[in-house]
């Protein structure tokens, strides 16, 4: 075992969804959930989406570009350097583009509990 592991961004992508950067597959991370989602301008680069009931808490932070996100019908303009955070997991939450090469880096989990990757995640791996 080696003390470390690294990749550029640019090479971790799901063939699937090439918008989606799977860090936490591509690393087998397991403490934490960790993506990025990639889009020009217009594109969802955060899916309208909530966790649910006992869902994970999120934070989104803009690595380029900029976004206009919407949480619990809340409209918040994210330029490059933005953080948002969700601890509330029923908060309905989207984001969008609006400048070429976004890149928004996701991290989720719980507090007091041990992670667990998503379905939808490991449905997207699924041989």
């Amino acid at each position: 075992m080696t003390a470390y592991t690294a990749a550029p961004l640019d090479e971790i992508v799901a063939e699937k969804w090439p918008y989606w950067a799977p860090i936490r597959y591509h690393f087998d991370i397991r403490s934490f959930g960790i993506n990025a989602w990639r889009g020009g301008e217009g594109d969802d680069v955060i899916k309208p989406h909530q966790e649910g009931e006992g869902g994970h808490e999120e934070l989104y932070m803009v690595l380029s570009g900029s976004a206009r996100f919407t949480v619990a019908g809340d409209e918040i303009e994210a330029p490059t350097g933005m953080c948002i955070h969700i601890p509330d997991p029923t908060a309905e939450r989207s984001a969008v583009a609006t400048a070429p090469d976004t890149v928004v880096l996701s991290l989720g989990g719980w507090p007091g509990k041990a992670f667990e990757p998503s379905e939808w995640e490991l449905a997207s791996f699924a041989e």
